[in-house]
């Protein structure tokens, strides 16, 4: 049995040239890129531009509660997104469903910059921002796992963690380009400008239709993965029984640890990069935190950015020498007494303290999330990886990205922004718990 996995593997790799491992990192990268992007796009939209836009007649309060509630549409959205779109991509194959999955994005990221105002359409206006919304967070649940199963199962099977990067690398060259493209709009029409206001909040949504037709072009052209064409051939000479049950329902009763587990791996990885991209950045910017402006704010984020990238080059590299489970778990030890070191500076509300804060709590953020594009694919057998990988993965997001912050802006007004660290810290060592817990199924996709 060994011998024969270990020859399937040599034929794949045999069948894989240099240039298509180049565009399948490009094809892997280019929907997570947008996956963050839009997030942080949307976010300073929501925080700046959607309560006057959109829920004008709700007042400023009431608007930007009402703009953040759309915010979180996402976050409900996505767990589906996984369900459906891992269904179709471990029953169809992930080729199909990331190419649907990125138009998807592209499609509602463009429209919401299309999207007229309350003055113009009335209450239509926020139903459709939050239809889009929903839209966009459908798209995100079921991009990351195809995403990360494209570069995985493409991988040399010693360079796993350094192609298995790409996806990974979303995170960083999201906040930055999300972030120099406020600064240029800044720049250009004004920041709080009757002119922003009007059309200057449009163009990041708008700019996003590049990077989708650079992505579909490059998934159009990349075969599906040879793990996959495989797993097919196996099916039509009966080398392998048909799945008699749904992705799902395999995964239910057969993998429900690891997709447990890995939800909990992910959740102080979520936690650590939102608490870091929007609470930093709302506190960096309010009176009661750093008081620092929002061009300088958005530079920090561009420099916190490219720490973000190089250790997750690092990690991912590092992870295929001394083991994925290994390198996440030294960020999880790293990460619980960093936060409340962290935090504890942030106390003097200095600008010093918050670009260090969100650099480093990045960076460490990028140790743990650098392997995870091949980590969490060696949980899970072929016939059911798109589906349990993105499980875990949006348990993690949902849990860390949309409860945590929600309690960090809770504890900060409550008990200061210490009792912030003292959360993460907790955080951290529930997913420490988890990583040492959890054991990949094999060395690699099989």
């Amino acid at each position: 049995m060994v011998g024969k996995v270990v020859a399937r593997r040599r034929r794949r790799q045999a069948d894989v040239s240099d240039a298509s491992l180049a565009r399948v990192a490009v094809a892997s990268c280019a929907g997570t890129t947008i996956e963050f992007y839009d997030f942080f796009v949307y976010g300073t939209a929501a925080a700046l531009v959607f309560p006057k836009v959109f829920f004008p007649a709700l007042g400023a309060a009431a608007g930007a509660l009402a703009s953040f509630a759309t915010l979180g549409v996402a976050f409900v959205a996505r767990p589906l997104g996984a369900l459906v779109c891992g269904h179709f991509g471990d029953r169809f194959g992930r080729k199909n469903t990331l190419v649907a999955t990125l138009l998807l994005m592209g499609v509602a990221t463009v429209l919401i910059g299309l999207l007229p105002s309350s003055a113009a359409i009335g209450v239509a206006a926020p139903v459709l921002l939050a239809v889009l919304r929903f839209l966009q967070g459908f798209a995100v649940g079921g991009e990351w796992a195809g995403a990360a199963l494209f570069a995985a199962e493409y991988a040399p099977e010693r360079q796993r963690g350094r192609y298995a990067v790409f996806p990974q690398l979303g995170p960083a060259l999201g906040f930055m380009l999300a972030s120099g493209t406020f600064l240029l709009v800044d720049v250009v029409v004004g920041a709080g400008s009757e002119a922003f206001l009007a059309y200057g909040w449009r163009i990041p949504f708008l700019s996003s239709a590049v990077l989708v037709f650079i992505g579909l072009f490059v998934r159009m052209v990349v075969a599906e993965t040879p793990a996959f064409r495989e797993y097919q051939a196996e099916l039509e000479a009966g080398g392998v029984r048909r799945p008699e049950t749904a992705p799902l329902r395999k995964v239910l009763r057969t993998h429900l640890r690891q997709v447990l587990l890995g939800g909990g791996v992910l959740t102080v990885l979520f936690a650590l990069f939102y608490v870091a991209t929007a609470y930093l950045t709302s506190f960096g910017t309010s009176a009661g935190g750093a008081g620092l402006s929002r061009s300088t704010v958005l530079e920090l984020g561009i420099a916190a950015g490219a720490v973000l990238a190089s250790t997750t080059i690092a990690a991912g590299v590092l992870s295929d020498r001394i083991g994925r489970r290994r390198t996440i778990i030294a960020g999880f030890v790293i990460a619980v007494p960093l936060v409340l070191v962290l935090f504890g500076l942030l106390g003097g509300g200095s600008g010093v303290a918050l670009g260090v804060t969100l650099a480093t709590m990045l960076g460490v953020y990028g140790v743990a999330y650098g392997p995870v594009g091949a980590y969490l694919p060696e949980l899970f057998t072929t016939d059911c990886r798109y589906t349990g990988a993105g499980l875990a993965y949006n348990l993690g997001g949902v849990l860390g990205g949309a409860v945590v912050p929600l309690a960090a802006a809770a504890l900060s007004a409550a008990h200061g922004v210490f009792a912030v660290g003292v959360l993460m810290a907790g955080v951290a060592l529930v997913s420490l718990a988890s990583a040492v817990a959890l054991r990949p199924r094999t060395e690699g996709p099989a």
